[in-house]
């Protein structure tokens, strides 16, 4: 960031973070069609530096998304896919001895990236999803005692099939915590599907998009999404609809802090997308679809009766009052 730039007001910053985010955008929407809803909010996930999880049957388009988001950054990326013989070791790295300088040395696994793209990873065993505990929470993985950090900006972006799919495991609800946000495409429609047909059919892949971003772009876009303004009454209502999930009847398991430091950091991302250098109730009412369901468990009897966690929280969220002050600074 130069010094005309970081001298910038506010305002100023987010302008320029807005412009930045819809060439972004559309850079990837020329090649993901019909879903632009799911596209940008991948792409706030990505500028609040959190991890994404897209879910989905196979076949429409998670791991074409991951990759388009990819390769529309200029960093290094790093793909894993995930079967049941990964070990731990092939993802974290490993201490190799090296006989001409008689000590061992540590080989980078494949997180050593600014964008590491899981493909299925419910297809890898429980032992082997464990080993991105450590660097999704902390940026850093530690082998033989000692830690290594991963470049940064660091994001995650992984794919799954839905747990009835033969061959997956599920994710614990640890590792699913650490995912900012969980995202479905879903079928394209009509015209969108004959697109991508026409689009794959004519030889066109996710390797033909430009890269529009740098690395330093993105770290950023990350600082200046973390500046965005948070009003104490914004805030306070966040921490209400958070809290009133952890003593729903219908839940084991309500939203954790974590949960709640996501949605707030991810609504400041979006905010900024707007231009805006402060966030607004509706800015949390729009990204916690996608922040807070995977987090919030079910108890059996509940989902026997058909209710899901989507329906909890609307019902939190049309139950909490939004505050009623002005949030701009």
């Amino acid at each position: 960031m130069d010094n005309d730039f970081a001298d910038a007001s506010a305002q100023g910053r987010t302008a320029w973070f807005a412009e930045q985010f819809d060439a972004l955008a559309a850079n990837v929407e020329s090649f993901i069609r019909g879903k632009p809803d799911v596209v940008r909010m991948a792409l706030v996930c990505m500028l609040a530096e959190g991890h994404l999880l897209l879910e989905d049957v196979p076949g429409t388009g998670k791991t074409s998304l991951a990759k388009a988001i990819s390769q529309s950054i200029d960093g290094s990326m790093r793909r894993i896919q995930f079967t049941p013989d990964l070990l731990p070791s092939d993802v974290t790295g490993v201490q190799v001895y090296d006989a001409g300088k008689r000590e061992f040395v540590f080989h980078p696994g494949a997180v050593f990236a600014n964008i590491v793209l899981g493909d299925e990873i419910n297809r890898a065993s429980p032992k082997t999803q464990s080993a991105l505990l450590e660097v999704m929470a902390e940026r850093q993985v530690t082998v033989d005692s000692i830690p290594y950090l991963v470049p940064r900006p660091f994001v995650v972006i992984a794919t799954q099939n839905p747990v009835e799919q033969g061959g997956t495991y599920d994710l614990p609800e640890a590792e699913l915590d650490r995912f900012m946000m969980r995202a479905t495409l879903g079928y394209p429609d009509h015209d969108a599907e004959v697109e991508v047909v026409s689009q794959v059919t004519a030889g066109q892949s996710t390797d033909d998009l430009p890269a529009v971003l740098s690395t330093a772009d993105l770290e950023q876009m990350n600082q200046i999404a973390s500046q965005v303004h948070l009003a104490p009454a914004v805030l306070g209502y966040l921490v209400t609809v958070t809290a009133a999930t952890r003593t729903m009847p219908e839940l084991r398991l309500g939203v954790s802090p974590r949960g709640t430091i996501a949605t707030a950091k991810a609504a400041q991302a979006l905010a900024a997308t707007q231009g805006r250098s402060f966030v607004t109730a509706d800015d949390l009412k729009v990204v916690a679809p996608y922040v807070l369901p995977h987090r919030m468990v079910l108890r059996p009897e509940a989902e026997l009766q058909g209710r899901t966690a989507a329906d909890l929280l609307d019902q939190v969220l049309t139950s909490v009052p939004v505050p009623q002050q002005r949030a701009e600074v």
